[in-house]
């Protein structure tokens, strides 16, 4: 195995080994108390898209490229969105409990219907 092979190896290792780390301490996938492997699989497979979804908005978000995991989440679990439908078929959106993250998404929102 020549140099190269072995930092290429080492360097996708390194990359899987921060995804799990961030599923478990970021994401807190905790330990899964399931017994068929659909479950795990399901499991798993939620915590990589709460991932991407993160890892998006940080895409998307230019504030957000340094900030945790961990503030992104608590500030996405305090939004509240109530749609409420009226008879003519006009839906009227209502936040409740923003902060700066809340604010960047809703104003991100104006085209979504």
């Amino acid at each position: 195995m020549t140099l190269e092979e072995a930092l290429k190896i080492y360097r996708k290792k390194d990359s899987i080994e921060k995804i799990f780390h961030s599923l478990k301490n970021e994401i807190q996938i905790k330990p899964l108390r399931v017994w068929s492997e659909d479950s795990i699989y399901g499991a798993v497979i939620l915590g990589f898209i709460a991932q991407l979804f993160i890892s998006l908005m940080r895409y998307e978000f230019e504030d957000l490229k340094h900030r945790s995991t961990k503030f992104i989440k608590k500030s996405l679990k305090n939004l509240t969105l109530t749609i409420k439908f009226k008879k003519n078929g006009v839906k009227n959106y209502i936040f409740a409990n923003f902060d700066q993250i809340n604010s960047l998404i809703v104003s991100k929102m104006s085209g979504i219907t």
